[in-house]
């Protein structure tokens, strides 16, 4: 029976978002933009004298439907403040202003860029702050605001994951961890993306076998995906560099002298070029503009 019980824990699965929730202190404001604005149907509301606690008010608490059988979903707590760090969050324009704050928001998916552009299209026909379509790595979105304040992206995927980004993914959260830990001991903090590129750059040289020839002074992994290609063929056009592929899913880009990377040659957005490193990197970055990257040995 135990056995049995084990199996049955082991394949337990999440059945996608059921709803997100947040707080609001406008509440036909928000009810007209979710069901009015971005057209999605009101589907339940709850009613309620607080929730046993003393102290806690009386509430509503209202569920649209977000598709999917998901639902996006608001608190409006009778009788209480918004607080001050909520009211000048509303009309402001939809780019980070607070990147705690705007942190949280939700995202809806659609299918094609003509939808995309569709929606961006039908926002500002009713009066909406839209940004331009952002091309992140994987994909492509559009940002506003809702009248609480709260970040809304819809976006589209520019590829599906795979495989390779999942592997990726943990490697580059084994070396946050790794470095967060070493940093704590020291009684550190770790603030800086370039030591975490460094150490997963340390994990990915200690999965393969090192060259007869050592280390070269300056190592760039690159995962060997389409948003990172361009960045693999200028390496190649570098004479003081050199590009190999080291593992099933990455390439290296290896120089002993320093090395520039500009954006505009490489037709990168900034999303992906303030990324540009994600991979793993073994030297130091000497500087990072919005065009150009200059890497040295360390």
């Amino acid at each position: 029976m135990l056995v049995d019980r084990q199996q049955t824990l082991s394949q337990l699965r999440l059945q996608g978002v059921d709803h997100t929730a947040r707080p609001t202190w406008k509440l036909r404001e928000t009810v007209e933009f979710y069901r009015d604005t971005l057209g999605l149907p009101l589907i339940h509301t709850i009613s309620a004298r607080g929730w046993g606690p003393v102290g806690h008010p009386d509430f509503l608490h209202f569920f649209f439907d977000s598709g999917n059988r998901s639902t996006i979903a608001f608190f409006y707590y009778l009788g209480s403040d918004e607080p001050e760090t909520m009211k000048d969050r509303p009309g402001q324009p939809p780019i980070p202003s607070d990147h705690l704050f705007d942190a949280t928001h939700t995202s809806w998916l659609v299918d094609t860029k003509e939808e995309l552009a569709a929606w961006k299209k039908k926002l500002e026909e009713k009066g909406v702050d839209v940004t331009a379509e952002t091309a992140h790595e994987v994909i492509e979105s559009i940002y506003f605001r809702d009248p609480n304040g709260y970040f809304i992206e819809i976006t589209r995927k520019l590829r599906p994951v795979g495989p390779a980004d999942a592997r990726d993914a943990n490697l580059t959260l084994e070396a946050a961890i790794q470095r967060e830990a070493q940093a704590s001991s020291q009684g550190t903090r770790v603030e800086s993306i370039d030591s975490i590129w460094n150490t997963k750059a340390g994990l990915l040289d200690a999965g393969r076998e090192q060259s007869s020839k050592g280390e070269s002074a300056i190592r760039i992994y690159v995962l060997d995906v389409p948003e990172f290609a361009s960045l693999v063929e200028a390496a190649r056009k570098l004479p003081e560099c050199t590009v190999s592929r080291v593992a099933q899913d990455y390439l290296l880009l290896e120089a002993n002298e320093p090395i520039e990377f500009h954006r505009k040659e490489l037709k990168l957005k900034p999303a992906v070029w303030y990324g540009l490193f994600t991979g793993g990197l073994r030297g130091r970055i000497e500087s990072f503009g919005r065009d150009t990257v200059r890497i040295v040995p360390a």
